[in-house]
């Protein structure tokens, strides 16, 4: 069992991926935002990050260079909508490991975590 922190502005986001993590044998964190994700983060730690693109405030993108500098071995999963392309990449250059876009299915995420998981940093 994996320790997942998901990180959107959408409660409802939240919800969704909460149920397809724990449906796949995964404890789940949750955060709102940037700054309550880089706060959980180094109280509780997690194995991979979900992470939402678009967030009042401080965006995905800010939030992952902040992880990575914490913890260069963060493993952030960006989640985008369609037609994000260009951000995807500002993602990944900031140190993202992989990205969903959505809509996305069940299937999308877990592949996308389990991936993840097996991966060295």
């Amino acid at each position: 069992m994996a320790r997942i922190l998901v990180v959107d502005d959408s409660e409802f986001m939240r919800k969704v991926l909460r149920n397809i993590l724990e449906a796949g044998g995964h404890k789940v964190l949750e955060a709102k935002n940037a700054e309550e994700a880089i706060d959980k983060f180094l109280k509780d730690g997690a194995d991979v990050i979900t992470m939402d693109i678009v967030m009042p405030n401080t965006d995905g993108i800010e939030c992952v260079r902040k992880l990575k500098e914490a913890d260069g071995k963060v493993k952030i999963i960006m989640i985008s909508a369609l037609g994000h392309q260009r951000t995807v990449m500002r993602s990944l250059e900031a140190g993202a490991v992989d990205f969903i876009i959505k809509p996305f299915t069940a299937d999308d995420v877990l592949e996308s975590v389990n991936a993840v998981l097996q991966m060295e940093i």
